[in-house]
């Protein structure tokens, strides 16, 4: 079965031309052969090709290697992702090294072996591939974060306590230090976190977002570190972990409160090292990541109490930041709604959408316990119901707080739980271990509701 690959063969000499596309016509798709450098620009303008093979002189008398490096920087020019081996018939060290700093993927000696050859060529069409791919993550990473901007600016937020949380983030976004971000459920963690990724030097490069809490103990190391194919019953292939992808850019860890012992002890080693190892391979894998970190538990005081490591702590926390919840903050709701009324009547085809002057009275009064995300669903769901340019007080739906509607008891499963959870996690000051011993169940199924309801 032949392989897919696009091959384009350039060299002076016709035999090796012909030997060479006989040879690998049987393997590839398509092989195309030129004699002139010249009409590369043209070629490889007009087709894109998953393996170049160029020769490395094609003047008489010359073997420098010096016409091939032109070549090979113009063929970059066009594709910087282009794959190019060099085949020369001079068999220098010294000039196969310099191809290869100037961006050649290897070197081909004539006369070659045949196996050896296709080998050769197979893993360069891999190697393209492998770039085209990541370059391809990449822009999709770009257009969601570039999405994720537009959809929510950060800076939203005219008071004191944000204000100053705007400020530590210009000052830190700069730096490789590594920052922890404070705060309940809802106040917008990640998005602090984009926004330091943002105006980071590294805000190019991919902003990898990883929810710790979903994590149990057998799955942790693949997810982080990775494996290799056997590693494991259900490894079929291999695979990077989240450390490896994040590598170049940011690795944002949230809820890292939520991790045993023993998972901290290992992400400490990898922090700490600045390598991992990927289940199944004794092969460190160098990483270079900016770690941002996130949990609404109360760290400090796990220290002390021996639940969370004191070293870790301090591996990710030389830049803290704590946000305020959105009830210590109310003269910033005005904003936040006005951005959530905007951004929902563009998506649900309602501009020009206002609030009225109860409904604004009612939200500032409310506590808010699920904070800005709880804010922000309280808009849509009113944006996408409401029947006029005014929302009122009952269109934000504080009839939700009550169990019984009109005098009449509701029915509504989802609605009721809801607000079950809401009144407990108030309680409580959603301290989830007390949430869900007050409303007997697990604290899994407890944080499988908040992410079911979007408190």
């Amino acid at each position: 079965m032949k392989n897919k690959g696009r091959i384009l063969i350039v060299d002076d000499n016709e035999e090796i031309l012909i030997a060479l596309k006989l040879f690998l016509s049987s393997h590839f798709e398509i092989v195309d052969i030129q004699k002139n450098p010249n009409t590369i620009p043209e070629i490889i303008q007009r087709q894109s090709y998953d393996v170049i093979i160029l020769d490395m002189n094609f003047s008489a008398g010359i073997n420098s290697g010096n016409e091939g490096i032109y070549w090979l920087r113009k063929i970059l020019e066009y594709d910087p992702l282009a794959t190019v081996l060099f085949i020369t018939a001079y068999g220098d060290i010294e000039m196969a090294v310099n191809a290869i700093k100037e961006g050649a993927t290897d070197f081909i000696q004539k006369p070659w072996d045949d196996e050896k050859l296709l080998v050769t060529i197979m893993t360069a069409a891999k190697f393209r591939k492998s770039n085209l791919e990541i370059k391809k993550l990449r822009n999709k990473q770009i257009h969601l974060n570039e999405n994720i901007n537009k959809s929510f600016n950060m800076f939203v937020g005219n008071s004191p306590e944000m204000q100053k949380v705007f400020k530590t983030i210009a000052k830190v976004a700069g730096t490789e230090a590594n920052i922890l971000i404070l705060g309940e459920n809802g106040t917008g963690k990640e998005l602090i976190a984009r926004e330091i990724h943002k105006q980071s030097l590294r805000s190019g490069e991919v902003f990898v977002n990883v929810d710790m809490a979903s994590f149990n103990e057998g799955v942790f190391e693949s997810e982080l570190f990775g494996h290799v194919k056997g590693a494991y019953t259900d490894a079929k292939e291999e695979r990077a972990g989240r450390f490896e992808i994040a590598s170049g850019g940011t690795l944002f860890l949230d809820e890292i409160g939520n991790l045993t012992m023993s998972m901290q002890s290992k992400l400490l080693a990898a922090i700490q090292n600045r390598e991992i190892f990927r289940i199944g391979s004794n092969r460190p894998i160098p990483i270079d990541i900016r770690l941002i970190s996130a949990t609404n538990k109360p760290i400090i005081e796990m220290v002390v109490v021996n639940t969370f490591r004191e070293d870790l702590l301090y591996r990710i926390n030389t830049i803290q930041i704590l946000l305020p919840p959105l009830r210590h903050r109310i003269e910033d709701i005005p904003s936040l709604v006005n951005h959530f009324l905007i951004m929902y009547g563009e998506k649900y085809n309602k501009q020009e959408l206002k609030v009225s002057s109860q409904g604004m009275d009612a939200l500032l009064k409310y506590s808010f316990p699920g904070n800005i995300r709880e804010l922000e669903h309280m808009v849509e769901k009113a944006v996408i119901l409401c029947e006029s340019g005014i929302l009122k007080q009952e269109d934000l739906f504080f009839q939700q707080k009550k169990f019984h509607v009109a005098g009449k008891r509701s029915f509504d499963l989802e609605l009721n739980e809801k607000q079950l959870i809401l009144d407990a996690l108030e309680m409580h000051g959603n301290n989830y271990t007390k949430a869900s011993n007050e409303l007997n169940i697990s604290r899994k199924t407890l944080y499988n509701k908040i992410k079911k309801y979007g408190i």
